[in-house]
């Protein structure tokens, strides 16, 4: 059996909350609250909220699921919370502009299969999933100013992104307030000994949700704030949806390992520590091999590339995958094209850039302009150069590209 002081030693590691006094209490009031758990015989009731602002999580969400698995395995009651009432606001944590507003139909959507990709992480015959509009959406307008009085505008006021917005003449709208508030109910409503979060959620947890829990009469929970952030593909800014710079959780085998094989080889070791869990030891032997050429960085990242793919899809998929790679960027006549790309049909002559919206290749206008300037959009093996630039019906069939691993074979079937 695991002792308490192991287990906090377990459950602490990784966290931190930018004041070493801050973890020093988290870690004390952890270990007390294991104590009074152990006594009560009862285990933990721990949660991390998900909204589902996208339909898709991605790999910098596994961080916390990691977490969670961590308390799961120590015998802990896990719950896996979807945001469907706080995706209706968003959460401004680290936003200099308000988020745009999701309808419910939208939350409900992007939210149905959020648990199935959790499982990916948790022990799904131990995770309790459960949904924030089972509660929130049943406060009335007195039980929000209610709520609303343990807290001063002051106090939302020093958050850093607010500040920045009062310092750049920037609005702040007041619906923005309440989604702290409305996080904080969650750990109100569920009664939460822990929660666990990113560091862009540590006012969310350490200062709203403690604060209300103590207001209305419940011992504070214990924030586990995880202290590193995955970059995204571009090796440097935090993996975020909003950037464009995710791996989705719901790509394609072949998609999510060419993803991994994008990325600077600069974040190759904290891949490696945060996805697949390695220890000191190992990183240390590891970046020693990449820098005395023992190991080629290209070999370690497809490496990366296939323990990734097998863990959210499986060993064969990641097998099939790195084929699929090789027949693309590593054959004799360099980069090729797939022997098992779709098939779209066009009808009459189309603008490029609408035929790339309409089948989902690229998520916007204004992506696929990004790429057409940056060259990464090709049509019969020639890069398109120009927003107007045509796929014209004479010239079928031919291979439209988007970027490297993107490909659909367009014909005409008159």
């Amino acid at each position: 059996m695991v002792s308490i002081d192991e287990q906090v030693e377990i459950l602490m590691s990784g966290a931190e909350y930018g004041d070493p006094e801050t973890k020093v209490t988290m870690a004390r009031e952890l270990r007390e609250r294991l104590i009074e758990a152990e006594e009560a015989g009862r285990p933990l009731r721990v949660y991390c909220g998900y909204d589902p602002r996208k339909p898709d999580l991605h790999l910098g969400h596994t961080i916390t699921m990691r977490k969670l698995r961590q308390f799961q395995e120590l015998g802990h009651d896990v719950t896996f919370l979807i945001g469907t009432f706080t995706s209706l606001i968003g959460d401004p944590s680290d936003k200099d502009k308000a988020r745009n507003q999701l309808t419910v139909d939208e939350v409900r959507e992007n939210a149905r299969t959020y648990a199935e990709q959790a499982f990916k992480i948790l022990d799904p015959d131990l995770t309790r999933v459960r949904y924030n509009d089972e509660w929130l959406s049943t406060l009335d307008f007195a039980d929000i100013i209610r709520l609303a009085s343990n807290f001063t505008v002051q106090q939302f006021l020093v958050r850093e992104n607010f500040a920045n917005r009062i310092r750049d003449g920037l609005p702040i709208y007041l619906h923005e307030f309440f989604y702290a508030l409305m996080q904080a109910y969650d750990a109100v409503a569920q009664e939460a000994d822990v929660q666990v979060g990113g560091q862009d959620q540590l006012f969310n947890i350490v200062v709203a949700g403690r604060k209300l829990q103590q207001g209305l009469g419940q011992k504070p929970q214990i924030a586990i704030i995880m202290g590193e952030s995955l970059p995204g593909t571009d090796g440097h800014e935090k993996m975020s949806k909003s950037q464009g710079n995710h791996i989705p959780l719901l790509g394609e085998p072949w998609d999510m390992y060419g993803k991994v094989m994008s990325i600077p080889d600069v974040a190759m070791p904290i891949y490696y520590k945060l996805i697949l869990g390695w220890t000191p030891a190992q990183l240390s032997e590891f970046e020693h091999a990449l820098k005395d050429g023992s190991l080629h960085p290209n070999e370690a990242k497809m490496r990366l590339a296939r323990e990734i793919v097998s863990i959210f899809h499986s060993p064969d998929d990641a097998v099939s995958a790195q084929q699929r790679w090789d027949e693309v960027f590593r054959s004799k006549g360099g980069p090729g094209i797939p022997t098992d790309i779709p098939t779209a049909t066009i009808e009459a002559d189309e603008r490029v850039v609408d035929v790339l919206r309409r089948l989902n290749m690229v998520a916007s206008g204004k992506e696929a302009a990004r790429l057409i300037e940056q060259g990464g959009i090709r049509l019969a093996d020639q890069p398109v150069t120009e927003l107007s630039a045509l796929v014209r019906v004479v010239d079928l069939p031919a291979v439209l590209q988007v970027g490297k691993r993107k490909f659909v074979k367009l014909i005409n079937e008159d």
